[in-house]
This record gives structure tokens, C-alpha cells and sequence, in this order.
């Protein structure tokens, strides 16, 4: 894990991001604090683990975990051809091999994992992706057995009706701003 420090580089990028319009006006020190709390939530995670960011937008969370996960692979996913030209150039710009951007629908990504043309994912997080129900349901879809999903939180409230936990059979754990669930076997 990355000792906590935002390289310059990244920051700047995601105030370009945020220039362009891709996520809100919140000051960039502020969204970064907020996409560190999916890293805490996370610890550490073991070289190989294989990370997707669903409807990455302008690279938030994305950015900020490749920035603390570089021996992760790490996939950043949104169906946005200005979003996924910004982040395929700010991936070469900051020289990591182990990010990739893919401009697809996340039901493409679903259908490849699940037929096996793609393995699931250990990690799959998310931000502003959609409504509470239909993210989780779409990241449960891409998850590993023993994975865990990692979910940008409101500030008050809970939004997740035991009905959906039960459904998915996951477990949900609050750590700061976000939601961690895990399959329960």
C-alpha cells in the first residue's frame, strides 16, 4: 500500500477531471480524502489482486487506488468515450502498467465474466455509479466468491435494506464514508 502521500501528478489530473465536468465542485483535496477511505477500507491487498472501479468517470476512486495499490491489477470501467479517452491518456501520462481503462457497458463486463471470457474481480468499487440497489446488484455480478465490493456512502444515511443484503447473501460493514460487503458462505 502506498504510504498515504497524493503524487502531485494525480491531483492534478483529477483537477483536470474535474475541470472537464466529470464529477462535482467539492474542493480536490476533499474528493481525494474521501476516495483514501475505499484504500482504509481496503488495507492491504495481496500483489495479483485484480480491482475493478465501475463507471470511473474522471478517475475517482480509480485514480487515487492505483495511486496506493501498484501491484494490483486494476480496471478502470465506464461506457463514456471523453471519460475513457481522459483516462487512458492520464494512465500513459502517469506510466502505470498496471491500470487499464475499458470503454464498455458494465453489462458487457458482466456477460464476460459470467460466460468466462473475463475472470471476476477481487475488488470491485464504486462511486456516484447509481441507485443503492442496482449498484450493488451490479457489482455482486462481477465479484469473486471471496471477494468484497466497496461502495461510496452519503454522509447520514443507510440505504441498504436488509432485503438486498439477504438476496445477495452479503454482509455490510460501514468504515467512514464508504460501505464494505463481503459474501457470507
Amino acid at each position: 500500500m502506498h504510504d498515504g502521500l497524493m503524487h502531485d501528478d494525480v491531483t492534478e489530473t483529477l483537477r483536470s477531471a474535474q475541470r472537464f465536468g466529470f464529477f462535482g465542485s467539492r474542493p480536490i483535496e476533499e474528493a481525494i480524502q474521501h476516495s483514501r477511505q475505499y484504500v482504509a477500507a481496503l488495507g492491504t491487498l495481496p500483489a495479483g489482486t485484480r480491482l475493478i472501479d465501475i463507471g470511473s468517470g474522471g478517475g475517482l476512486p480509480g485514480l487515487v487506488l492505483a495511486e496506493a495499490y501498484p501491484r494490483i491489477e486494476i480496471t478502470l470501467l465506464d461506457r463514456r468515450e471523453k471519460r475513457t479517452d481522459f483516462l487512458h491518456r492520464a494512465v500513459g501520462r502517469l506510466g502505470w502498467s498496471h491500470v487499464s481503462v475499458i470503454r464498455a457497458d458494465v453489462d458487457d463486463m458482466i456477460a464476460a465474466v459470467e460466460t468466462g471470457m473475463r475472470r471476476p474481480f477481487d475488488v470491485v468499487t464504486a462511486r456516484g455509479f447509481g441507485p443503492p440497489d442496482v449498484t450493488l446488484r451490479t457489482a455482486h455480478r462481477l465479484l469473486s466468491p471471496n471477494g468484497r465490493i466497496v461502495i461510496s456512502e452519503p454522509p447520514t444515511e443507510n440505504r441498504w435494506p436488509t432485503e438486498i443484503l439477504v438476496e445477495l447473501v452479503v454482509a455490510r460493514e460501514q468504515i467512514g464514508g464508504v460501505s464494505v460487503f463481503r459474501p457470507i458462505h
